[in-house]
């Protein structure tokens, strides 16, 4: 085991496929300075045919990399900011996700666009979106949303091995976290959740960097008496449904904590499928824990309490199990 961080984890997924499979190549905004740190050394271990710079023209190389793509190569796109995936919408709705689809599935698309997502950090309202829940409605895209270092790097292996478009939303709030890895390769499957804790009061549904809040929210439960389970979807498209449902059949109550704005988020289609599918189970309303409807300030003070925490999560659960108590006769 070593313990390595969020951003090394990445960059040794990165290293391991290039490494693995020559037809794997890195394309974006100073990749070949490693400027973010997940590239260590790239041009020199794969050279610059491989490591390529883009320019400052989202639209341009997002969709260079599904045309290489479509051609045999297996690009990996770094776009830094989430927001600046807006620049090239164009390209990940009407090219990205519905070639194979038009071409009548001549052409596959094995393509994964990294995107970091900037908030609780002072971006202020250019560069502070997380906007995974508006991708979550085009067909023909695969998102993950990894929480730690350990699903960091194997959901991306998976990803990069994939025969379809992948968008992969990185938290920058959890860059610097740090976890033992095993030393071997390892890759996580799509579409399988992640319990991370067991309990039967409660379940705790939480995304990306909202998972270790929801962890010191469920810790500091049980010193009340409080038994939550709490499941890390790790990827919203495919969903883990099963796992979620199983979970709220057996303790009746879910919460749900999402750091996208409210309205048709992740959380409110998380929320939407336990409504339609599990609603027998429920003991109380669900309940969503998100960031509110409003463009992200760059005061810190202002911002610091938009987005899911400890707190809120923690007042959230005693919310539903509340319900419950006030309902009884």
């Amino acid at each position: 085991m070593t313990r390595i961080s969020y951003l090394a984890a990445i960059g040794e997924a990165q290293r391991e496929a290039m490494a693995a499979d020559p037809r794997v190549i890195l394309i974006g905004e100073d990749v070949q300075s490693n400027l973010y740190g997940t590239a260590p050394n790239f041009v020199e271990m794969f050279g610059v045919e491989r490591v390529r710079n883009a320019p400052i023209s989202e639209e341009g190389f997002v969709g260079a990399a599904a045309g290489a793509a479509m051609t045999g190569l297996r690009p990996i796109v770094d776009l830094t900011y989430a927001s600046f995936m807006y620049m090239a919408m164009d390209q990940f709705v009407n090219q990205v996700a519905k070639n194979r689809y038009m071409f009548g599935g001549q052409a596959s698309l094995p393509v994964v666009y990294r995107a970091s997502m900037f908030y609780r950090s002072s971006t202020a309202a250019h560069h502070s979106d997380r906007p995974y829940p508006m991708f979550m409605n085009v067909p023909g895209l695969k998102i993950m949303v990894p929480s730690g270092a350990y699903e960091a790097k194997g959901l991306l292996r998976t990803a990069i091995d994939l025969d379809d478009p992948v968008l992969s939303f990185e938290d920058a709030t959890l860059w610097t976290k740090k976890q033992d890895l095993p030393d071997e390769e390892f890759r996580i499957p799509f579409g399988v959740a992640n319990l991370v804790t067991e309990g039967t009061d409660v379940t705790v549904v939480a995304i990306a960097g909202a998972v270790e809040e929801a962890r010191k929210a469920v810790a500091a439960l049980a010193g009340e008496g409080v038994s939550a389970e709490l499941i890390d979807p790790r990827t919203l498209v495919p969903l883990d449904v099963e796992t979620i449902l199983k979970s709220v059949a057996k303790t009746g109550r879910l919460v749900v904590a999402d750091p996208a704005h409210r309205t048709c988020g992740a959380a409110a289609e998380i929320s939407a499928l336990v409504n339609e599918y599990g609603f027998d189970s429920l003991k109380a309303p669900i309940l969503r824990v998100n960031t509110p409807d409003i463009q992200i300030p760059f005061s810190p003070s202002l911002e610091r309490p938009l987005y899911p925490s400890a707190r809120r999560i923690q007042e959230a659960v005693k919310r539903a199990i509340g319900a419950v108590a006030s309902a009884s006769p």
